[in-house]
């Protein structure tokens, strides 16, 4: 049985998802976020977060995890240098601002807060990182905030890891089942996505941690 997922499998794993078994985007961007908020909540006391998004799916996650952030007593602020007219992710920040949350799109003091969260590429990202999100990435870096990463640490190859030296998060929390670049990994680790159904990791042939009672995220050893 897999552990780590490669990033065709994972691509596989999601087509599943929104294909026979019936999953929306929504759906799984709203269980994926509030995954993340939880795991955070279990590692990082209430305070200001500068929550980083990319164009993407991975952007949408972190949307929604600022939102369960609020409800968890933390202060977000949404950093989106490269908003999408996609309506999904539109009604994801319109419930932001619902919240007061700041959408933010330049001009970015990292030191006003306490942490930073990656939520800028996911598993489907390949070549090399481009403008604006090549400046994002290095500031993150070089601000020397922790950061907690989305599903895989923004830049680094899904499979081979951190192989062009970029950022190297404190936590991150992997979605569905960890990707093969985590499997080296030495920072704090969960795992959330809590919608994957037992006939699908059989067909796959991979393994995922029990999650404790009704936790939406489980912390790897």
């Amino acid at each position: 049985m897999k552990k780590f997922l490669s990033q065709e499998t994972a691509k596989f794993v999601d087509e599943k998802l929104m294909g026979p078994l019936a999953f929306s985007l929504e759906q799984l961007m709203e269980l994926a976020g509030l995954s993340v908020a939880q795991s955070i909540a279990k590692e990082f006391s209430p305070g200001k977060v500068l929550v980083v998004c990319g164009p993407g799916n991975n952007g949408g996650d972190g949307l929604v995890a600022a939102r369960h952030l609020f409800h968890f007593g933390f202060v977000p602020t949404v950093f989106y240098p490269k908003p999408t007219q996609n309506q999904v992710y539109l009604k994801l920040m319109m419930q932001c601002s619902a919240l007061n949350i700041p959408i933010l799109e330049s001009d970015i003091n990292y030191s006003e807060y306490y942490f930073l969260v990656d939520a800028v590429f996911g598993f489907s990202f390949k070549g090399q990182v481009r403008e604006p999100f090549d400046s994002v990435l290095r500031n993150m870096k070089d601000s020397g905030k922790d950061i907690v990463s989305v599903d895989i640490p923004s830049g680094w190859d899904v499979e081979q890891g951190n192989v062009s030296e970029g950022i190297y998060p404190k936590m991150v929390v992997s979605l569905t089942a960890p990707k093969l670049c985590m499997e080296n990994y030495s920072g704090t680790h969960y795992v959330g996505g809590r919608f994957v159904p037992p006939t699908l990791q059989q067909e796959l042939e991979f393994e995922l941690p029990t999650y404790p009672s009704s936790d939406q995220c489980v912390k790897l050893q």
